[in-house]
């Protein structure tokens, strides 16, 4: 079947309308910003016809389909077929392989890294986590850590009395620096 052989103008104006008809459907199902899609995509068809792009197109699928049935009797093309497969998996092997080379290297460049960090600290006194940072005995960081969990109060409602007794200072006891540093390091963490 050659493209001349097809009538072009009817098919390409029952899509048209088939379109139109399925965009109003739309708009009384869907509301009007998809019926408008659908409207924009059932013009397509006309538009294509009006402006030679339907032939262009019947060339294309036509050399595609033939191009593809070239491949049924001929022995030539599947081995063509199977050494373009062996240059493929070649090429992303050797890519593949590289990547790793380059992965492996980069861990390898950081734990010499973090040994020699950990080895310059000074070491963590007891009940310290080595991962976040945070130094101090075990019962200043529970205390500090069970600070951190009062529960944030919600725009517009009052602020929990334990939330506020724990904010505010007590008397008598002195600011210390490094709790401080220790709350901020596990509130960024969310703790």
């Amino acid at each position: 079947m050659s493209y001349s052989s097809i009538t072009w103008l009817p098919l390409t104006a029952g899509l048209t309308v088939l379109g139109l008809v399925l965009s109003y459907l739309a708009m009384r199902r869907s509301g009007v910003r998809p019926a408008l899609r659908y409207f924009a995509i059932s013009l397509l068809p006309i538009a294509a016809y009006q402006t030679g792009a339907t032939e262009m197109l019947w060339k294309v699928g036509a050399a595609i389909g033939q191009f593809g049935t070239g491949f049924v009797f001929s022995t030539t093309k599947w081995i063509g077929i199977g050494v373009t497969g062996l240059a493929i998996a070649l090429f992303l092997a050797a890519g593949g392989r590289e990547r790793r080379k380059a992965v492996k290297q980069a861990r390898k460049e950081a734990r010499a890294e973090r040994k020699a960090a950990d080895l310059d600290a000074p070491g963590p006194s007891l009940g310290a986590s080595t991962r976040t940072g945070i130094t101090g005995t075990g019962t200043e960081v529970t205390r500090v850590m069970t600070q951190a969990r009062t529960p944030v109060p919600v725009p517009g409602e009052a602020a929990p009395k334990a939330a506020k007794a724990a904010k505010a200072p007590r008397k008598g006891q002195p600011v210390d620096d490094d709790l401080k540093d220790i709350e901020d390091i596990l509130r960024k963490r969310g703790i």
